[in-house]
């Protein structure tokens, strides 16, 4: 989300208020976004010189809110380029007297959304996710792929969503998912089958814009691996509206999050009881933080009504 404040005036107005580039929703639209476009050419050649191909950038839904997608690549290095490109944003939208944000949730509209498509690949560079005489053209390694996604989505969750804020994303209706679902080309559910051929690929809609790429990409993997080691079975995909589906339900706050991700024996199993305790402790650290402040919204309710 771009802001016409500079980080310095946004600081000192403590993040109130502040001016969205954008008046109204600009998904598809193209005069809003061509109104931001000095800044998003920019950023797009920026990132060239950096080795990042961005493929296309669109706006989106909230106010000053704009999509980037990257070309693919391997793990590591598309997780490398997502560090790249976050810092080096904020310093090009600086330097243009414009501020952007990367939370999960802003404000009470739709949240910012970090979408990862994953995808194996053979040993000699083959597709091994997909298979032509399937029904729905998927091999059975994939289908236990996303079965383990579907096992371990709650209790990985801690690492798609590592924040407070990242949990006020997940509101029914708003692109975010709420279901422990997979579907084809099925927006609503956690997990999005899209593609054919070479190009299928698994779409994780957890993580937020605030997520550590490196732990989600990890958590994405090893639950994978978790399902095609136990050849889990993968059931059908889900048809219609994921959000009234009455599905499972991802972790709705970051306690929930901690206690499934320091009981999950797979988490232990795939990343330590050192990685594991670790990020416990650090997701402790920031609920002491947030539970010792008062809120806008505690002076609100209570200064006069109390």
């Amino acid at each position: 989300m771009v802001f016409d404040d500079t980080y310095r005036d946004a600081w000192k107005a403590g993040y109130r208020h502040l001016t969205p580039a954008t008046d109204y929703n600009i998904d598809y639209a193209m005069l809003a976004s061509t109104r931001m476009e000095p800044l998003l050419r920019d950023i797009r050649l920026g990132m060239e010189g950096a080795g990042l191909y961005c493929e296309g950038v669109k706006g989106e839904c909230n106010l000053g809110q704009q999509e980037i997608g990257f070309r693919y690549d391997d793990a590591l290095v598309v997780c490398d380029n997502h560090t790249i490109y976050k810092n080096g944003a904020k310093e090009i939208a600086d330097q243009h007297g414009k501020s952007l944000t990367f939370m999960a949730k802003f404000d009470e509209r739709e949240g910012n959304s970090c979408h990862i498509h994953i995808s194996f690949r053979g040993t000699d560079g083959s597709a091994v996710f997909s298979d032509e005489d399937d029904e729905l053209g998927m091999s059975a390694m994939f289908k236990s792929f996303i079965a383990g996604q579907l096992a371990t989505l709650r209790e990985f969750t801690l690492f798609y969503a590592p924040n407070i804020n990242s949990y006020k994303r997940f509101v029914d209706g708003s692109f975010a998912p709420t279901a422990v679902a997979w579907g084809l080309d099925n927006r609503t559910c956690s997990l999005r089958v899209v593609g054919h051929g070479h190009g299928m690929r698994m779409e994780c809609r957890a993580p937020g814009g605030d997520v550590n790429q490196y732990l989600a990409v990890s958590a994405l993997i090893a639950g994978g691996l978790y399902g095609i080691e136990q050849e889990l079975e993968l059931p059908e995909p889900l048809q219609g509206n994921a959000y009234t589906s009455g599905a499972d339900r991802l972790p709705t706050t970051l306690t929930e999050a901690m206690e499934l991700f320091d009981n999950s024996q797979i988490a232990r199993d795939a990343f330590g009881d050192d990685v594991v305790d670790h990020y416990l402790n650090n997701a402790a650290v920031e609920l002491k933080a947030f539970n010792s402040a008062v809120t806008d919204w505690e002076r609100v309710r209570g200064f006069e009504r109390l």
